[in-house]
């Protein structure tokens, strides 16, 4: 079976909507918190460290995509069965691998015949088109 696999432009354009959806539940979250009287400010920090390592494994493995990958009609599938998603600690994985190595891990997604970046190479996963 041929897969149509995302290309760049794509991968990119998701990643950019991900990023301005997280600024604005983060803005959000932080409005909430300063209408609240005596909010540790700890509570703030965990929050947005929970909302920036949980958003894209949680929603990759639950749903197949995050809401930029949605919006780009993109989503992340297994490289062996692309009918499958990702389990919830590769997505984890995969998540923690592209954010070390940023925007590097995209670069061998040209040069790929799946086109996978590096941190889909680790995890055995291929991102397709919708």
């Amino acid at each position: 079976m041929d897969n149509d696999y995302a290309r760049l432009q794509s991968r990119i354009k998701a990643a950019v909507i991900d990023v301005i959806i997280l600024m604005a539940l983060m803005y959000c979250t932080s409005e909430l918190l300063n209408s609240i009287e005596n909010v540790n400010p700890s509570v703030r920090m965990y929050l947005f460290i929970l909302y920036f390592v949980l958003y894209e494994p949680l929603l990759v493995s639950v749903f197949g995509n995050t809401l930029g990958h949605y919006y780009s009609d993109i989503k992340v599938r297994q490289e062996k069965n692309n009918g499958k998603k990702i389990s919830f600690p590769l997505a984890l994985i995969r998540f923690i691998i592209k954010s070390l190595l940023g925007w590097l891990s995209l670069l061998t997604i040209t040069g790929s015949e799946k086109s996978q970046a590096i941190h889909d190479s680790i995890v055995k996963s291929v991102v397709i088109n919708d």
